[in-house]
């Protein structure tokens, strides 16, 4: 048979080199018209294959009818078809060297059964309908770096359910758009990051283990369907950012691993091929067919999606050669070390060109290791990520908030230390999935004391997460005091919201995502801590801390101070720069105060305090949150 032409030479040549970032519209199931031909045009990369075969339902899964034609010297398979149409499920089936016949989904598919079914299905991403030009011009001229990012981080499987005596079950994309949006623009978010949209085979993974790179997931509807979700978000002025994973992949017999019977995807290596610990495959990144793959997949995502930013999840994985081995045998690089170059090398290259063709776009990093220059350009010598998740101060943080109030003043650099690097990186601050779940408990259940010392100990651990350098980031169910840690079969706890306590708390968390995007002093050029000022951090004995959030050029400043024990300080005496009134704008039992009384307006008075040279005092309560505007 002919080569239909489709794939054409300067396509094989780009592929080839790593560089056909739009290789998802050639490789895959694509409806096509070329002359007078008609059909399905179908392509895959099977470079170890003898044979490969298309086969489903539409020829009863005959390897011998739809025999699909090698591409010379570019290990491409192709056929163009009229026998099948949009909605048919497919699979290949590939004759390995040893003569074995192994059936595999499409890695390049837009669309999955959903499971427990494995084939891919025919489907057609250009009859999508856009409504959010104006959303993405607009991010694409402005720096995220220089706006507020408040992410609510959300499961769709287990936001929420629907429930009847049968059962439960998902809430679909289009219906998630109503009821998600409503509650991020109630709430204040400016982001949504959804866990688990590439499609995945097992639930419990949480969309961690992928299988379909190019489909979202079937289980809560369609391709359009998920548009719909991303339109609809975008044209109610929220963002979406994607938990994406380039840092391996499972073994499942229908997905990537030993794609043609042979390591395709993978290293072939041992010593690299896996990562043991959790029994998955990793990528190859010194193969250009592989990392064309990973970056083309990151570019499709936000501009056929049209996501804004995709969080890497993983990414100290991939850089270290002797990640998750134990001191066992491990391979090293050509200079005798454990860095992994060729993942560096695809990291520059995948932010150089994200950046280039979508400069408003987010990529951000979960990276746990001391790294250096993650967010620095790759010109200057780093990796090109927009932001990396501050996973160091997320852990002081968590483990001071965990202490008996009395046994804080002990441990009180845990919250101070995080203020010593915070301008090395672009950080965004995480309270996430992994930090309530597998028995690490919700944030509630963190806190200490009785409901009534939680709530107290929650409003504190916002206020100070909100007014600490860094973009923002909570879990879903944390900003009302989710009782129960996250289960991904359930739904969360939204009965609490009609607790007194319980509601209290959320509407504190609006207050102060809304201080947060009012106030610039707390978002703009933060990274250089031009913005962010102690005025005492060693207040140890007394558990308190208090600091400043300045205007960039001019505007509104903010004065905190937040008493993290159960005692009370009349006429506490705190250290403030300027002369003139401070106007109390948050505290802790009215949240945000949006018309002062006479009461909530102070005037500082000449005399050093705190090495400054203003002096402000204050009735400061057990468990205390005071938030002064100047």
């Amino acid at each position: 048979m002919k080569a239909t032409g489709f794939l054409s030479e300067m396509d094989r040549y780009l592929f080839g080199h790593g560089t056909h970032y739009e290789i998802y519209k050639k490789l895959g199931a694509h409806p096509v018209k070329t002359g007078r031909k008609k059909g399905i045009y179908f392509a895959v990369w099977a470079p170890n294959a003898k044979t490969v075969s298309l086969v489903g339902n539409f020829n009863n899964w005959d390897i011998s009818k739809h025999r699909m034609t090698p591409i010379p010297e570019c290990g491409i398979f192709e056929i163009l078809t009229n026998d099948i149409e949009i909605g048919e499920i497919y699979k290949y089936a590939i004759r390995t060297v040893d003569d074995r016949i192994i059936y595999k989904a499409d890695p390049y598919a837009n669309f999955s059964e959903c499971r427990p079914g494995t084939a891919s299905v025919v489907t057609d991403l250009s009859t999508i309908s856009w409504s959010d030009k104006k959303w993405i011009e607009k991010r694409n001229k402005k720096s995220p770096l220089e706006m507020p990012v408040s992410i609510y981080e959300v499961h769709p499987g287990s936001w929420k359910k629907h429930r009847d005596e049968y059962g439960s079950w998902y809430f679909t994309y289009k219906e998630l758009a109503s009821e998600l949006t409503s509650y991020v623009k109630e709430m204040g978010y400016t982001h949504v990051e959804l866990i688990g949209i590439p499609e995945h085979p097992l639930d419990a993974s949480w969309g961690y283990q992928v299988t379909g790179y190019y489909a979202p997931t079937s289980r809560y509807g369609t391709p359009e369907d998920f548009a719909y979700l991303v339109n609809y978000l975008h044209n109610n002025g929220i963002g979406v950012i994607l938990d994406w994973t380039p840092a391996h992949f499972p073994k499942d017999a229908h997905g990537l691993a030993d794609f043609d019977g042979q390591p395709v995807y993978e290293y072939a290596d041992s010593l690299k091929s896996e990562h043991e610990e959790w029994g998955t495959k990793v990528f190859d990144y010194g193969r250009t067919q592989v990392c064309n793959f990973l970056i083309a997949n990151a570019l499709f995502w936000v501009e056929q999606f049209h996501i804004d930013g995709l969080r890497v999840d993983a990414v100290s994985s991939m850089l270290y050669l002797d990640y998750g081995r134990n001191n066992k045998a491990h391979a090293v690089n050509i200079n005798g070390g454990n860095e992994n170059l060729e993942a560096i090398e695809l990291f520059k290259h995948l932010n150089s060109i994200m950046k280039k063709r979508n400069p408003g776009v987010m990529m951000i990093a979960e990276e746990s290791t001391s790294w250096p220059k993650v967010t620095a350009s790759p010109e200057n010598g780093g990796l090109g990520f927009s932001f990396k998740w501050n996973m160091g101060w997320m852990h002081d943080y968590l483990e001071y908030m965990k202490y008996d109030p009395y046994f804080r003043q002990f441990n009180h650099n845990s919250m101070t230390f995080g203020i010593t690097y915070a301008d090395s990186e672009n950080f965004i601050l995480p309270i996430s999935h992994d930090e309530v779940v597998h028995m690490k408990g919700s944030m509630y259940q963190k806190m200490p004391g009785d409901k009534k010392s939680r709530i107290a100990n929650l409003k504190l651990a916002y206020t100070y997460f909100i007014g600490h350098p860094g973009k923002k980031l909570l879990f879903m169910g944390q900003d009302f005091g989710q009782d129960s840690e996250w289960d991904e079969e359930r739904q969360l706890d939204w009965y609490l919201q009609y607790d007194p306590q319980h509601k209290q708390l959320q509407n504190f968390v609006h207050d102060l995502l809304s201080v947060y995007k009012k106030y610039n002093c707390m978002y703009s050029d933060y990274c250089h801590l031009s913005n962010f000022k102690w005025i005492n951090a060693d207040d140890s004995k007394r558990s308190i801390f208090s600091f400043v959030r300045r205007a960039p050029k001019s505007g509104t400043n903010l004065l905190f101070i937040l008493n993290f024990t159960p005692v009370e300080y009349p006429d506490y005496a705190v250290g403030v720069p300027k002369k003139g009134k401070y106007t109390l704008l948050l505290d802790e039992t009215r949240g945000l105060i949006t018309k002062p009384s006479e009461k909530d307006i102070f005037t500082s008075v000449k005399e050093i305090c705190d090495n400054e040279p203003y002096r402000l005092e204050y009735d400061l309560p057990a468990y205390g949150i005071a938030v002064f505007k100047y």
